[in-house]
């Protein structure tokens, strides 16, 4: 489930619990989490309500001004009748952030982030590819994706889908352009054998 950063925003700091979506079937189960740019959101409740019985103060709790602007909203999604109301919470910080801090890696640590490169590289279509990336993310940091993409011969969404399993591993960091090698990142390629 995507949360604009606005709303993921408020569900951490708790000034949004609802949020209203249009479904052929329910997308969401009670329980789960996701990550957003805000930290881990997690799923406490889904329901089929009527968009007709949303109220204003319904419509504040999920990050609008008013139940009208919301259903306008809603009514975007054509022939799809059933709205969903999912209530939120925060579950805490990404865990990724703190990974990427963790500099301090054992010889353990270098083993597994091998191991887990490895198993990328060889799961690839197109060769490997994650020495390469985090080399050119090094060399390049806050560079625009596409422009990264287009010096290693590659198209830009699924390159920057490869730069989120590096992320992922908490190699790197994004920004509004480009990324960076986080600590951790840095910190492994002084120490690892790969080329």
């Amino acid at each position: 489930m995507l949360l604009p950063p606005k709303v993921a925003h408020g569900v951490a700091d708790g000034s949004v619990t609802l949020a209203y979506r249009r479904w052929r079937k329910q997308d969401v189960r009670v329980g789960s989490e996701f990550r957003t740019v805000a930290g881990v959101v997690r799923v406490d409740e889904v329901e089929v309500v009527d968009a007709d019985a949303i109220t204003d103060e319904d419509a504040v709790a999920a990050g609008w001004p008013d139940a009208d602007r919301l259903r306008r909203q809603l009514d975007k999604v054509v022939d799809v009748p059933t709205t969903y109301r999912v209530r939120l919470s925060w579950a805490g910080p990404d865990p990724r952030v703190a990974l990427r801090e963790s500099a301090d890696l054992t010889d353990e640590d270098v083993a597994a982030i091998d191991a887990k490169l490895d198993r990328l590289d060889r799961a690839s279509s197109h060769g490997p590819w994650t020495m390469a990336t985090l080399d050119l993310i090094r060399r390049r940091p806050h560079t625009r994706a596409p422009d990264l993409a287009a010096e290693m011969g590659r198209e830009r969404d699924p390159f920057k889908i490869d730069v989120r399993k590096l992320k992922n591993l908490g190699l790197t960091r994004s920004f509004d352009v480009g990324y960076e090698v986080s600590p951790r990142g840095l910190a492994y390629l002084e120490r690892t054998t790969r080329k």
